[in-house]
């Protein structure tokens, strides 16, 4: 029996959707060499990590094992795949292989941070292949809601995996590459050790609908629309931004693109041939100066982002444009559960204005990017693996995932973040766990999320903040009274006073009773002043806030 070994091993997207991460591996145990598919990041909220910018997987295991790692490979150009390249590739030092057009945005990405654009290699569809260490990996088109999405065939010694990325089973997608089952067969052909399979829509009964359907459909409503048509989507669906704009050119609208993200994804579309033809678009200035029925604005913000082009709109003006009563604002795309209150805050925003929204409650105006159930029961039909290893997707779908392989007569394996996975044998094995977690960008730094300071961000913002203040003489004896200053609480208390008045006499009458063991120890008094606030706190205003103590002594 063979002493080498192939590696599965997630760091980011599996248990979880986004920042996604996988490793896989060949050789001897613990020397095996290694490849990376995929570094994606996720996006924060204000209940749990308040004041962070993003958050990707914790690549520690990687940096520690950096001289086995071959090279990246990524997927497709959406930000939970591609957004976490920038900030972690000093980490990473290889390679980084992709197509054309999520490598014209991975470059844009590196260049942020001052990475030479060579960083990245533009790979060709299969049948062309890259070479890395034990690795062959070649680049098979499927369909998603971004151009070129690909999903890897990653031939090591021990066998063929294929790892889908994110796809949807499209036949007219109308920006990309349509799927094409006798392709993936093809491949398919010899034998496949292991298909890595998207998991997301697994719980969804019906077949995916094609990008196409949606056409029709939007086309009829902008023409309909007696003011301003507004339209959002995610920026990166360039086929439903090509869509959105078509339909408002054939109404006789002139299309303005709004935000920084949907005007990059549609110019590195054009830059790299993905798209061959797209409506011509005007400046926010010149759509001020076209009467309102002839304007169509395609906008960024579909996720309720606050200072995306939507939310912007809604508070107010945004480029000199600004809505009025009867305009019409279509949501064009599916809320990411999480996302809601702020979707919803911007709605409500614009219902204010008297703007007509329509979301797509009903399904006209937007289908999914993932495979649905029966799509995913095709793709594991079509490719017939040995082994299904589902991945992202949280913990109930990859479950499920992994009950409809092995209802369906193969072997499956449930692996979250951190499992590495032994896919040499037969039947998959658990080989051991390594620790993962997450990685804030928080401001212009990296921190961990075991490090204390979200949480302790949380625990200001739940418990509000005292700072006391109090000075000491040569003698150790106080001079004049501790002071106090208050953030976050409520200025008056149960006693009708003012808080910070009977937070300043509890202390001064703790400091007058305090003998030379206390008053000359700064952690005692730190300790007994901390617990003054807090009690006196709790009596006054029904809470706990977090305190600090600053002692300074005259020496």
């Amino acid at each position: 029996m063979s002493s080498e070994r192939i590696i599965y091993l997630p760091l980011g997207g599996a248990g979880e959707i986004g920042m996604n991460a996988y490793v896989y591996g060949y050789g001897k145990p613990g020397e095996e060499r290694l490849i990376l598919v995929d570094i994606g990041v996720a996006f924060p909220d204000m209940d749990t990590t308040p004041g962070v910018d993003i958050i990707f997987a914790d690549i520690s295991w990687l940096k520690e094992n950096r001289e086995r790692l071959e090279a990246v490979f990524i997927t497709h150009a959406h930000e939970d795949h591609v957004g976490a390249i920038g900030h972690c590739f000093e980490d990473l030092g290889v390679p980084v292989c992709a197509r054309a057009f999520t490598a014209n945005l991975a470059r844009g990405k590196l260049a942020e941070y001052g990475h030479s654009p060579e960083t990245v290699t533009t790979v060709s569809r299969w049948p062309e292949t890259v070479k890395a260490g034990p690795f062959t990996v070649g680049f098979l088109p499927i369909s998603h809601s971004i151009p070129e999405s690909s999903g890897l065939v990653i031939d090591t010694p021990g066998g063929r995996l294929i790892h889908t990325g994110d796809f949807k089973l499209d036949a007219n997608p109308v920006v990309g590459e349509a799927f094409d089952p006798e392709l993936w067969a093809e491949v398919s052909k010899d034998g496949v050790k292991a298909l890595i399979c998207d998991s997301t829509n697994v719980f969804s009964q019906h077949p995916g609908r094609s990008e196409i359907t949606v056409g029709p459909e939007i086309e009829t409503l902008v023409a309909s629309a007696p003011q301003m048509v507004v339209a959002t989507t995610f920026a990166s669906n360039v086929a439903r931004v090509k869509t959105l704009a078509e339909a408002g050119e054939r109404a006789g609208r002139s299309i303005c693109l709004l935000g920084r993200a949907m005007r990059r994804m549609v110019e590195a579309a054009i830059e790299t041939g993905v798209v061959t033809s797209f409506p011509k678009v005007i400046s926010p200035e010149d759509a001020t100066q076209i009467p309102r029925e002839n304007v169509m604005l395609i906008v960024t913000g579909s996720q309720g982002e606050r200072r995306a082009a939507s939310a912007q709109l809604a508070r107010g003006k945004y480029n000199g444009i600004e809505l009025k009563e009867g305009d019409l604002f279509l949501f064009s795309s599916k809320t990411i559960p999480g996302n809601e209150k702020g979707v919803i805050h911007i709605m409500n925003s614009l219902s204010e204005k008297g703007v007509d929204i329509v979301d797509d409650d009903g399904g006209k105006y937007h289908v999914s990017g993932h495979a649905n159930r029966p799509d995913l029961e095709r793709m594991q039909d079509i490719v017939n693996p040995q082994i299904v290893v589902p991945m992202h997707g949280e913990h109930r779908h990859l479950r499920e995932h992994m009950k409809l392989a092995e209802g369906r007569g193969r072997a499956g394996v449930l692996a979250i973040n951190g499992t590495m996975v032994d896919l040499s044998g037969n039947q998959p094995t658990v080989a051991g766990y390594v620790e993962t977690g997450r990685t804030y960008l928080d401001g212009s730094v990296q921190i961990g999320a075991l490090d204390g300071i979200v949480r302790d961000r949380i625990r200001m913002a739940l418990n509000g903040h005292v700072v006391v203040t109090v000075i000491l003489d040569e003698d150790d004896e106080p001079l004049g009274e501790p002071w106090c200053e208050l953030m976050g609480l409520p200025e008056i208390g149960r006693s009708n006073a003012p808080l910070v008045d009977i937070l300043e006499e509890d202390l001064s009458q703790f400091l007058g009773r305090a003998g030379e063991k206390t008053l000359g120890d700064d952690d005692k008094l730190e300790e007994g002043m901390r617990r003054i606030v807090r009690n006196s706190s709790v009596n006054e205003i029904g809470k706990k806030p977090e305190v600090t103590v600053v002692i300074s002594r005259l020496s």
